[in-house]
């Protein structure tokens, strides 16, 4: 049999998809790293087919293996990509006006903080003019389950993903407000999905009060949440009556990004 310049072309498509398969299951999973099994049940692939794709996306550093565990994770180049395309469609850009909205009317610090991998970090704020005010440590990570943003975020990651994370980590107590029971988590993650918004009373930092909404993408899918904090004896009084402006400024964010729930 002829093997025709066409087949040979179809075969080169067929490998570059499965490539781009597995490329894009590193960015969905939510897991920091994969192993070659997970990544074949998942995709329903072989495990030899596996290891080529791995083998030549770690020659351009698209993926990176950790030697011991032999897991493997996205590499720079990878990163190099998702920030590029950042800084088209600059979420901390898009978020500022909405930001600086939220200080002025609230008079209360603004955030915005996106999710990486099992945690979160604050990638910008808007801090008001007051002797007495919050301040979040910019690219700093945190626990998923502590704290009104990462309560946000968590709370709208699809179920298998929520399971997955409460299997993985302990819930250690940052502060002794913080919920340290899967179950009683679970039940406010429920009451966030309905409400909305989530609400935190010193749980990851003592003093602190916070209100966090998610901001969701074209698909429904979280993609950042942004909140109001600020000294708890100051805000925790007023925290219900900001919870409109709050929730216009995520709405309005989640707008621009396609959604439309």
């Amino acid at each position: 049999m002829t093997v025709t310049e066409s087949d040979t072309q179809s075969r080169s498509i067929a490998s570059v998809e499965r490539a781009m398969d597995v490329l894009l299951l590193f960015g969905r999973s939510g897991r920091p790293d994969l192993g070659v099994t997970e990544i074949a049940n998942e995709l329903g692939i072989t495990k030899a087919a596996v290891h080529r794709i791995l083998t030549a996306l770690r020659s351009r550093d698209l993926i990176t293996v950790e030697p011991t565990t032999r897991r493997y994770a996205l590499g720079h180049a990878a990163m190099a990509l998702g920030r590029a395309y950042l800084a088209r469609t600059d979420l901390r850009v898009m978020a500022g006006p909405e930001l600086r909205r939220l200080a002025t009317l609230t008079g209360e610090t603004a955030t915005l903080s996106i999710r990486r991998g099992d945690t979160r970090m604050c990638v910008d704020q808007v801090v008001p003019d007051q002797e007495l005010r919050m301040e979040v440590a910019l690219g700093q990570p945190y626990p998923l389950y502590a704290g009104s943003s990462s309560k946000a975020i968590l709370a709208h990651l699809r179920a298998k993903e929520i399971d997955d994370y409460l299997d993985r980590h302990e819930l250690t107590a940052l502060t002794d407000a913080t919920v340290t029971s899967p179950q009683a988590l679970r039940a406010e993650l429920a009451t966030i999905r309905a409400e909305g918004y989530a609400m935190s009373l010193g749980e990851r930092q003592i003093g602190a009060a916070a209100i966090a909404a998610p901001i969701l993408d074209h698909d429904g899918g979280v993609v950042a949440a942004i909140s109001v904090c600020g000294p708890l004896p100051r805000f925790e009084p007023r925290m219900r009556e900001c919870v409109p402006l709050l929730l216009r400024a995520s709405g309005a964010l989640s707008t621009q990004l396609g959604y439309a729930g």
